[in-house]
């Protein structure tokens, strides 16, 4: 039987209404929708309601016109304990560190008849997670890992929670597989090169999943004092994520950090039989461009051979270089797009009236700390990425005397993750083995 005919999607967001349309209209799939119960889900289950289970995306342009449409929902289940009768697919359209806990309250008997579970946005480790609980449930489907979401889809706040919008979609993701020979990365990337999106397989899924920009810069240019100044201090006169200090929080210093972090990841990789990528060729091919006349083709291919402080001045100069989108066209004063004025989120109070951290940099604690956990389970030094959990959780414990008037929300408290790492140690055998493997870390 041909996988794809059946496909579940776990979550509520716009990923998973995206997802849901594009399997419908290029597969024919039979499609269903399970969230969980929560203050910030139940609009969405109430416009499904009254919709008869239509979901709908709309796109910014005739060139995304792939990803549009509307359909109507097989099943809906607003509990994950509800979802019943048998799918084929199992698609995580959630942040990685609900990964389990969406796992833990599927029903036995409908998780083993999963064939195939995909992760739409894992981190470093997660299919190897996801695997190793799901044999201790007796479960042996394959773990396919995207490196990111296929673009970028948001819901607008004047439309219907089960409207959503997609303004952009990437050139190129890529896909790995706990299966040698995969059948099923064969079918998505089918279903991607439809709606127009290259899908490259990759050896496996861990190497996919070191495939994610969010690993390598998120955390450089979150988990600096700036940063979290903005986050955590909420100050009148808002910060840029993008911009060169002060309007920013990047700095010859962060752009250190961000290049000692890569060579730190690089190190973990190849323990683990993963090969480490080009993190300016990276940056330039598979996200965002920068004119040739900024970084010449020779320096982008030859970064991992420059010595240090030329691959700082090459990071440096690409993040300048993107200040402005240098491929729009100037305005009548000469002024080009404002590509980096992205603000810094300050903490908010959510649904619940509780002090809420945005989701950059609560996701990349999670990614950070799994990094970590297996990077000490290889006897891989990084002292970089210590240094940003240092930070962070310096922040969590300090941020109750900087607030006030509501309580706390769960990820005010500092996370071990140990269990995870746990896991995701036993599936990769990571130990004595691993070590003797363990190349410098000084080398990308």
């Amino acid at each position: 039987m041909a996988l794809l005919q059946d496909v579940l999607v776990a979550g509520t967001g716009p990923a998973a209404i995206q997802l849901a349309v594009l399997l419908k209209r290029w597969q024919r799939s039979r499609v269903g929708i399970a969230g969980r119960r929560s203050v910030r889900s139940a609009p969405f289950f109430e416009a499904l309601h009254q919709s008869g289970r239509t979901v709908y995306v709309d796109t910014s342009n005739v060139k995304l016109s792939s990803l549009q449409g509307e359909c109507r929902l097989d099943a809906v289940y607003p509990e994950y304990g509800r979802v019943e009768e048998e799918w084929d697919t199992f698609i995580l359209a959630v942040t990685a560190d609900a990964f389990l806990p969406v796992l833990e309250q599927i029903q036995s008997p409908v998780l083993r008849g999963f064939r195939c579970v995909a992760l739409l946005s894992p981190t470093f480790g997660s299919s190897a997670l996801v695997r190793h609980y799901l044999k201790e449930r007796g479960c042996d489907a394959e773990v396919i890992s995207f490196s990111t979401y296929l673009g970028d889809t948001r819901r607008i706040s004047e439309s219907p929670p089960n409207r959503v919008h997609t303004a952009a979609a990437k050139r190129r993701v890529y896909a790995g597989s706990s299966e040698k020979h995969s059948e099923a990365v064969e079918a998505f990337r089918r279903l991607y090169a439809n709606a127009g999106i290259e899908l490259a397989a990759l050896e496996s899924a861990l190497e996919a999943e070191t495939r994610n920009i969010s690993l390598y810069v998120h955390p450089p240019l979150f988990m600096n004092d700036f940063s979290l100044g903005a986050i955590f201090d909420r100050p009148d006169v808002p910060k840029y994520v993008y911009k060169l200090f002060p309007e920013g929080p990047i700095t010859p210093v962060l752009i250190r950090e961000m290049l000692e972090q890569w060579k730190e990841i690089s190190a973990i990789a190849r323990v683990l039989g993963a090969k480490p990528l080009n993190l300016l060729q990276f940056m330039v091919d598979d996200n965002y461009p920068v004119r040739p006349e900024s970084l010449p083709r020779q320096v982008i291919d030859g970064f991992p051979e420059l010595e240090p402080i030329h691959q700082q001045y090459a990071l440096y100069v690409r993040y300048a270089s993107l200040l402005i989108d240098p491929y729009s066209e100037p305005d009548p004063g000469g002024r080009y797009f404002d590509f980096s004025a992205v603000p810094l989120r300050p903490v908010f109070l959510n649904h619940e009236g509780a002090w809420e951290i945005p989701r950059m940099p609560k996701e990349d604690d999670y990614r950070l700390k799994i990094i970590q956990g297996i990077a000490r389970l290889g006897g891989v030094p990084c002292p970089t990425i210590d240094r940003f959990v240092s930070r962070y959780e310096h922040r969590l414990l300090s941020a109750a005397s900087s607030l006030s008037g509501a309580h706390f929300s769960e990820s005010f408290v500092p996370q071990s993750f140990d269990k995870d790492i746990e896991r995701i140690g036993e599936e990769l055998q990571l130990g004595a083995a691993a070590r003797t493997t363990l190349s410098d870390p000084s080398n990308p």
